[in-house]
């Protein structure tokens, strides 16, 4: 698999807009780029995307740590560039630069019902995961704050896997709600389904920093072969010659990921006990590490130029703040309450 590379705008009849956000957490892995980025590279040539920095969501269970999402934010947007998501095909933008969306939030408060939060899957799992402390008001209301977030860029289009699905229905509740009492003010979005891989981990759970299983996009070429080979592979594959089980193994996920041509070839040899698991390890880490370079290589530069990332900050940020301001306008409006935000911002 070849890193796709950056894309540019086309004219002509318009595009469907699109809204996907991140919560920052710093260096991105390998997960996230199978999962997410090469799906927002995707969108953006065919749709107008709106990529949220989502650092109001990142306070809801990092409020006594925020001086870190900064240096989050610079990590991971660093990242969405290396990956080929080009700032002149789509808009990226940081969530709390848009003052907009708190207003916002605020307003479509007063008619979300409690109950319909506390229904929240992810609600009470995390706060068994997580522990008590984070279980505050913001955290109970953070589905508004998600809602508001695609509403008030008029997002038309959300991907998400189907595990989400409950989540964006909760945004699509609250938008009719709010359209049924003030008029047809909100879009109403719809979902944009998509495939994300469940990428696992060196110990075989899914990716992630939480577990200290991932293989990180930054990681040196040293480093991801370490992770590599220390990868679990098939339990029962005891011996080099016992047959193997590649539909079951982590590495053959990576096999199928970054070195596809040879995938069949690769699952025939491990089920026949033709291919021992050190060898496999060190072969994917080959692949895994050609696809990875030319990501390296764009982020070494972007480390070197670090106002690139702030200046495209800066002009995202204002371009999705002149369409909030617009649509936090027609909520003013709609509810009937006094001032543009242009006026206000005067007075």
């Amino acid at each position: 698999m070849a890193l796709a590379p950056t894309s540019t705008v086309t004219t002509g009849v318009r595009k469907k807009r699109v809204m996907a956000g991140m919560r920052p957490t710093g260096k991105l892995h390998v997960g996230h780029l199978l999962g997410a980025l090469q799906n927002f590279v995707a969108l953006s040539r065919e749709a107008e995307c709106f990529y949220e920095v989502a650092d109001l969501h990142a306070l809801t269970t990092k409020f006594d740590r925020s001086s870190e999402i900064a240096d989050d934010i610079r990590e991971m947007v660093i990242d969405w560039l290396a990956a080929g998501v080009d700032p002149q095909a789509c808009t990226i933008y940081v969530q709390s630069r848009i003052p907009e969306i708190s207003e916002m939030v605020v307003l479509l408060s007063m008619m979300t019902p409690v109950s319909w939060l506390e229904r929240v899957p992810t609600y009470k799992e995390q706060i068994v995961e997580l522990g008590p402390e984070i279980a505050t008001h913001g955290f109970l209301g953070y589905p508004v704050l998600q809602a508001v977030d695609i509403a008030i860029v008029r997002g038309e289009g959300v991907p998400v896997g189907r595990d989400q699905l409950p989540h964006l229905e909760l945004t699509r509740e609250i938008v009719r709600r709010f359209n049924h009492l003030y008029g047809p003010v909100l879009v109403e979005p719809s979902p944009i389904l998509s495939n994300t891989p469940l990428v696992p981990g060196a110990d075989g759970r899914k990716m992630s920093k939480s577990y200290d299983n991932s293989i990180l996009l930054a990681d040196s070429e040293q480093i991801t072969t370490e992770k590599v080979r220390r990868m679990f592979t098939d339990p029962t594959k005891i011996h080099k010659n016992d047959p193997g089980h590649p539909e079951t193994c982590p590495v053959f996920f990576f096999h199928e990921a970054f070195n596809a041509v040879a995938a069949d070839g690769i699952a025939h040899r491990c089920r026949a006990g033709l291919l021992g698991c050190v060898e496999n390890k060190a072969d994917m880490a080959k692949h895994l590490n050609a696809a990875l370079a030319p990501f390296r290589e764009r982020r070494r530069r972007l480390e070197a130029s670090p106002s690139i990332v702030d200046e495209i900050l800066d002009e995202g940020s204002k371009r999705a703040r002149d369409v909030a301001r617009q649509t936090l306008d027609g909520v003013r409006a709609a509810m009937g309450l006094s001032g543009s935000s242009a006026r206000r911002q005067a007075v």
